[in-house]
């Protein structure tokens, strides 16, 4: 077992680490006070590279695999304090770009991949409702098959990047009565007659990242603009959870490599009863905590990118390194905020804001819960 990164690996990172603190780091705090999505940013990031890391290069892509894309996606969290911004960047790669590159026709990649790679079109995955959370595929969005194409009824709700988004990777019931093979996935521009989006939600965490609803009010999508085969959705969109979970979820380890960065130097100047507060046995074992907590996370999520890119089934790995990262960021940003006492507060210093931001990790991309139903059917705990 090698654990070193290559000589390209580790350039890959250190590149992006100074990208991410020089350029999206810039007025990030001011950012997330004002909720605000900083379009002229997210351009920058995506000439980058960080709309295409995993798609091949004859659509404008890095084509990297799962681990040096994570590798990348890591330094953007540590560098960046914006993490709205960079979530946004990762729902558009991931849950969008991604099942377009690997399931999509050559006629819908050369019309819609290569712009949606160079940062031209901006992503939403629409797929959530109001009653399909975690049970996705009891959707009622509606997709009735007409001569020549579909047509979509239905809401969808808290999707990342609706407000601002270009084009729509929507799931709908083709044939509810297949359940997973029931529900078809679809490409759909802005501009279609009959899909509105509603005004963007305001909330605390991930605060720059724009999300709103989604409605399709008889909307008619040609059959040429289905991604992959009818009833083929269920399966796009788990294999796009895959890539989700695996490497969005390295977004938040290099938060949590910044808050350990952030609480040390803290502890190592702070005064309290004549001495440095990292002194104090109980300040010093959170600080350790954390640090433990983040040497786990990255070696979970590393061997599941290297899994997934042997070809491996990486399926329990991606389950538990999301498990992991999710749970140990949020309990490392509470001891974070124990240790900064009453300083923590202070909007400047951010602590509270990581809370706030890795809060919703445990939900999305499938709930903690769910992740525990996966790991419980891999280790033949649940029926398949």
């Amino acid at each position: 077992m090698d654990f070193k990164l290559s000589d390209y690996q580790t350039e890959l990172y250190d590149s992006t680490l100074r990208f991410a603190g020089e350029v999206l780091d810039k007025d990030a705090h001011q950012r997330q006070r004002d909720h605000h999505f900083a379009p002229e940013l997210w351009q920058q990031a995506a000439q980058f590279g960080f709309t295409g890391l995993a798609v091949e290069e004859t659509y404008g892509g890095a084509n990297l695999g799962a681990l040096n894309t994570m590798l990348m996606v890591e330094a953007l969290g540590k560098g960046s304090r914006d993490l709205g911004l960079s979530f946004s960047l990762c729902a558009h790669l991931f849950a969008c770009v991604m099942p377009i590159a690997r399931f999509a026709s050559d006629e819908l990649k050369r019309d819609f991949l290569e712009p949606l790679v160079a940062g031209k079109l901006m992503a939403a995955n629409a797929a959530t409702e109001p009653g399909a959370g975690s049970d996705i595929y009891s959707m009622k969005t509606t997709a009735v098959k007409e001569p020549g194409g579909y047509r979509l009824n239905g809401q969808k709700t808290y999707i990342t990047n609706a407000p601002v988004a270009d084009v729509f990777v929507a799931y709908a019931q083709t044939n509810p009565d297949h359940g997973f093979m029931g529900v078809s996935a679809f490409i759909i521009a802005r501009d279609t007659p009959g899909l509105s989006t509603g005004a963007g939600q305001s909330k605390d965490c991930l605060a720059s990242c724009p999300m709103g609803d989604v409605f399709f009010d008889n909307v008619f999508v040609p059959e040429s603009q289905r991604i992959g085969f009818e009833g083929a959705g269920g399966a796009i969109f788990h294999d796009s959870m895959i890539w989700e979970k695996g490497c969005l979820f390295a977004l938040f380890v290099g938060a949590l490599d910044r808050l350990l960065d952030t609480t040390l130097s803290y502890a190592r100047e702070r005064k309290q009863f004549g001495k440095k507060i990292g002194h104090f046995q109980s300040v010093s074992n959170r600080i350790i905590d954390i640090k433990l907590r983040l040497e786990q996370c990255r070696l979970m999520l590393y061997r599941a990118g290297w899994k997934y890119d042997q070809g491996q089934d990486a399926e329990i790995d991606i389950a538990m390194s999301k498990l992991l990262i999710s749970d140990y960021a949020v309990q490392s940003a509470l001891d974070a905020i124990a240790t900064f006492g009453g300083a923590a507060i202070d909007a400047d210093m951010g602590i509270v804001q990581v809370l706030l931001d890795t809060l919703p990790s445990r939900i999305f991309s499938g709930t903690n819960d769910i992740q525990r139903e996966i790991i419980a059917r891999k280790l033949g705990l649940r029926g398949a």
